[in-house]
């Protein structure tokens, strides 16, 4: 019971569209205007930096507050924490990107699952947050750096586990999981970066 609760809190706590609930505070359908995605880098380009950064936030603290219940419900067991905390992780992003209310499309889950890694594995999670600074600067392209930082979060929680137990492998495969899907959710970008019309961020 304690797992179907939290696939289904998790799930809905992921499927609050914030970038949404931002669009209709200045009187528009976010849905319709730019890429179409609700996710915060269409509504940085479409409503400005103070909606973009709060929709990114809002996001991001979706996936941190599904993990952190389920993990203090799991309590002190390290392969519960890490199965329930895991299960969260994946269902709030899942959520995100697959809203009920929204017809099942939403946004591409960089941010809750930033989130949500940063509550099940800080440190992988803020290399990875330092990957996309990095290429982001280089490159000037969102999804060329939410790519990257996510690509490298399974090599991070390899390198860092010590692979002594059931739980750390449990993580790794949720991480390598997280990463393909949010891979995914990036392929019409990957099409436009190929035919080069992927839009960037110029520096000013």
């Amino acid at each position: 019971m304690v797992y179907i609760s939290t696939i289904l809190l998790s799930y809905l706590i992921g499927s609050i569209p914030f970038g949404v609930f931002a669009g209709q505070i200045v009187g528009i359908d976010i849905r319709q205007h730019g890429s179409g995605n609700i996710g915060a880098t269409n509504v940085l380009r479409t409503l400005g930096k103070k909606y973009g950064i709060a929709v990114f936030l809002a996001d991001a603290l979706k996936g941190l507050i599904a993990v952190r219940l389920a993990v203090w419900f799991a309590g002190a067991d390290p392969f519960y924490r890490s199965s329930l905390g895991i299960l969260a992780a994946i269902f709030v992003v899942v959520g995100h990107s697959f809203p009920i209310w929204l017809g099942f499309r939403g946004g591409k889950g960089v941010a809750t699952s930033g989130g949500a890694c940063l509550g099940l594995l800080p440190v992988p999670t803020l290399i990875g947050g330092i990957v996309w600074i990095l290429v982001f600067f280089v490159f000037r392209y969102v999804s060329v750096a939410s790519i990257a930082a996510i690509a490298a979060l399974p090599l991070a929680v390899w390198v860092l586990s010590e692979r002594g137990n059931s739980a750390d492998y449990l993580v790794f495969g949720f991480s390598v999981f997280i990463a393909l899907l949010v891979i995914w959710r990036h392929w019409e970008n990957i099409v436009r970066l190929a035919s080069g019309t992927e839009p960037r961020f110029d520096r000013k």
